[in-house]
């Protein structure tokens, strides 16, 4: 019996991870390959680790108008993609409860995975978010929640489109989905300059109803997971756990920004 080598044994797994996916969606940008995604990835990394250290000695660049089209135009993908989720499941009947993947051609099964797939995308466009904040010398807002939040997003959705490229998971980018449009609607007004200061009071309110998703996510995938439904519980494993680090992550960011804060200001 011949032994496998460890090469052998990545290229047969490597394989596995490109025959398995969904066929509809494989010939589709940055989804075939996880080769693609990794560089985009690697790429961000080092933009991270050199980007502030060639901006240590020169002038924040001017980013205002760039700033105020980018988040807008976020605002108007983040409402297309939110009215396609919402439409193809309604058209489609889906459950809140389970929904297993619809894999066929049919025109609605066709539009939901095209919608999953413009979601993934959105989060590859996002990662722009902290190259604004590098050329404008913000590097306090370089947290590990940012970055992981930006990087992981992109591996769990290639994920998504690659093998569930509708069912259960359209709840997630549905809601992510909203609460971008608020987001970038905020980020968007504070682009204007600080005319628009006086109307940002609700940012308290954007990181709760951020968190409100996470716990929304955590509680869908736990009864699914748990549940008879006709979905792969390998990728509810994966959900919940992300969903459960993003709620200790965010819920820790709410705490230093107001409550921590608020404490300090009354002592």
């Amino acid at each position: 019996m011949k032994v496998l080598t460890t090469w052998q044994k990545f290229q047969l797994f490597y394989h596995g991870i490109l025959g398995n996916g969904d066929r509809r969606t494989n010939k589709w940008p940055l989804v075939s390959s996880p080769v693609p995604i990794i560089s985009i990835f690697l790429c961000y990394l080092l933009i991270i680790w050199v980007g502030p250290k060639l901006m240590a000695k020169r002038q924040p660049v001017y980013l205002k108008p760039v700033l105020i089209v980018y988040n807008f135009g976020m605002v108007c993908l983040s409402a297309y993609m939110f009215y396609e989720f919402t439409a193809s499941a309604w058209l489609a009947r889906y459950s809140l409860l389970c929904q297993p993947v619809d894999y066929s051609n049919s025109p609605n099964a066709m539009r939901m995975a095209r919608v999953c797939w413009w979601f993934y995308f959105s989060k590859v466009i996002e990662l722009s978010d902290t190259i604004f904040f590098i050329l404008r010398k913000k590097n306090s807002q370089l947290t590990f929640l940012h970055v992981y939040h930006h990087a992981t997003m992109i591996f769990n959705w290639w994920a998504g489109v690659k093998y569930v490229a509708g069912g259960q998971s359209f709840l997630i980018g549905l809601i992510n989905s909203l609460v971008h449009v608020v987001m970038y609607l905020y980020y968007g007004l504070a682009a204007l300059g600080p005319s628009m200061t006086k109307y940002l009071w609700w940012k308290r309110h954007l990181t709760s109803l951020q968190l409100l998703q996470f716990f929304i996510v955590t509680i869908h995938t736990t009864y699914n997971l748990f549940a008879d439904c006709d979905f792969p519980d390998s990728m509810n494993t994966v959900v919940l756990a992300y969903s459960i680090s993003l709620i200790v992550l965010f819920s820790n960011f709410y705490y230093r920004s107001y409550l921590g804060r608020k404490t300090t200001k009354t002592q």
